[in-house]
């Protein structure tokens, strides 16, 4: 069973009316891993997953969660995973520990709840009202509800959405340590540095499918030259620069005094590039290699337009 994925989802299309919220997606996410779904406002993802929990049922397709369908099998299934939504799932007059520990009894072998809320930061507002919880409040406990009970697979919908530094912190730390103990993560997220910084796999969904998977590094690299930047004096002879790298690369001045240099970036060509410099007495003020974000390959595929 551990070489089977957590989660299979094959040709899923949800339908709202007319419209195709999902239009024949496919997604496979390894054990033990942490996935990262992407994608603008309106591009499925957040039904994709809705509907792996099993809160939606879906038109076509097949969907299989631990080996089992979410809407069939769910009173297997709902004790082996652990759901953070965006919104809801919470009594609002309920206070913030009597909620946590209501779900926790819930389980057969939960987390100390007394553990969650110190590490979480909760304990000053333990007797508050959910409805009277601060914004990032709320995230935090909703965040401890879907892993107090030692879940085998964890959907975090939006699980740093307005959270300060410190929570947001605190937040990546536990889930990294999810992930040590084999925990099968799947996250939903806007920050493209959260991405990079947590995931194994990184999934971008528009249109409602996938168009585009990988990890972090690998959708980074493919496709795009690395870039050099350096500053020196104005108008060096950037003629005599291309003659000494290979014959792919590309240089210019982009204003008085700094210069770009693209092509494949690697030890040789930073000291032909600094050689180069030596020899034309020139003192780079600054050099850097800049590489493409997680935030420039999104943008590249799903467009720089606003999305209602």
């Amino acid at each position: 069973m551990q070489s089977t994925p957590a989660v299979e989802v094959v040709g899923l299309v949800k339908r709202y009316g007319a419209k195709a919220a999902v239009d024949g997606l496919e997604l496979s996410v390894a054990r033990g891993s942490l996935t990262a779904v992407l994608g603008p406002n309106g591009a499925g993802k957040t039904t994709t997953i809705e509907t792996c929990e099993g809160y939606r049922r879906p038109d076509a397709g097949t969907v299989r969660v631990l080996g089992l369908d979410p809407v069939t099998q769910s009173a297997q299934l709902r004790p082996r995973i652990g759901v953070m939504l965006q919104s809801g799932g919470v009594y609002p007059g309920a206070r913030a520990e009597e909620m946590l520990r209501h779900t926790a009894k819930l389980h057969a072998d939960p987390i100390y709840p007394a553990l969650l809320i110190e590490r979480l930061g909760l304990g000053s507002c333990g007797r508050t009202p959910y409805r009277r919880l601060s914004g990032g409040q709320q995230q935090r406990l909703a965040l401890a509800m879907a892993v107090v009970g030692r879940p085998e697979l964890v959907f975090l919908d939006e699980p740093t959405a307005g959270l300060d530094p410190q929570a947001r912190r605190a937040t990546w730390d536990l889930v990294r340590e999810l992930r040590a103990d084999g925990v099968t993560t799947v996250l939903t997220t806007h920050f493209m540095d959260e991405a990079e910084q947590l995931a194994d796999d990184v999934v971008i969904v528009d249109g409602g499918k996938v168009i585009a998977q990988g990890t972090p590094e690998e959708l980074c690299r493919g496709g795009a030259e690395d870039t050099l930047r350096f500053s020196g004096r104005p108008g060096l002879d950037l003629l005599s620069l291309l003659k000494a790298l290979p014959s792919d690369s590309a240089a210019a001045e982009l204003t008085p005094g700094n210069y770009r240099v693209a092509g494949k970036v690697d030890p040789q060509m930073l000291a032909t590039v600094t050689s180069w410099c030596a020899q034309h007495g020139v003192l780079p003020d600054r050099i850097a290699v800049e590489r493409r974000t997680l935030e420039d390959v999104f943008l590249e595929l799903t467009g720089k337009e606003l999305r209602s």
